[in-house]
């Protein structure tokens, strides 16, 4: 399902809902662990997992950028900086599993919006993928998706 996208006070929210039939520990180790977080997102890291502690993105030219955690409740909730925007993952457990909700606060749309969202929804396809024991073609499922989020983003600017 594609991701929600609405206009906000400043800017817009990028809201996307997954229910997955894993447990909020299982989901939350995907989103925290540096090894399981390679494995889906390999430029991302967690350096110190605590409100006021940060993340990194490793550039791919030899620079690391430093990306706070904004707020940290263990199992609940992650949040952290994107640059001008903020991502922010919470977990509430479920009958059977967890709901995965992800919403990113983007300060402004620009051409590079609908790449940046079509990257996080197949970023979760592929958490749950690698949780259910499946793999994903990744560029085939981004190049699907980003044609859905360029009309999705045109529609949210035009409301």
């Amino acid at each position: 399902m594609i991701a929600v996208i609405e206009k906000a006070n400043k800017g817009y929210t990028a809201r996307f809902d997954r229910h997955l039939k894993h447990p909020v520990e299982e989901v939350w180790s995907w989103l925290t662990e540096n090894e399981k977080l390679a494995k889906w997102f390999n430029e991302l890291r967690v350096c110190e997992l605590q409100e006021g502690g940060h993340m990194t993105f490793d550039m791919q030219n030899g620079t690391l950028e430093e990306l706070p955690i904004y707020e940290f409740k263990m199992y609940s909730v992650l949040e952290f900086s994107w640059w001008a925007d903020t991502v922010r993952f919470e977990l509430a457990p479920e009958k059977e599993g967890c709901k995965l909700t992800m919403i990113e606060k983007l300060a402004e749309i620009t051409d590079h919006t609908p790449k940046d969202l079509a990257g996080w929804h197949v970023c979760l396809d592929v958490i749950e993928a690698l949780m259910d024991g499946r793999t994903i073609e990744r560029m085939e499922e981004w190049k699907k998706w980003y044609e859905k989020y360029k009309e999705a983003v045109g529609e949210a600017v035009q409301k």
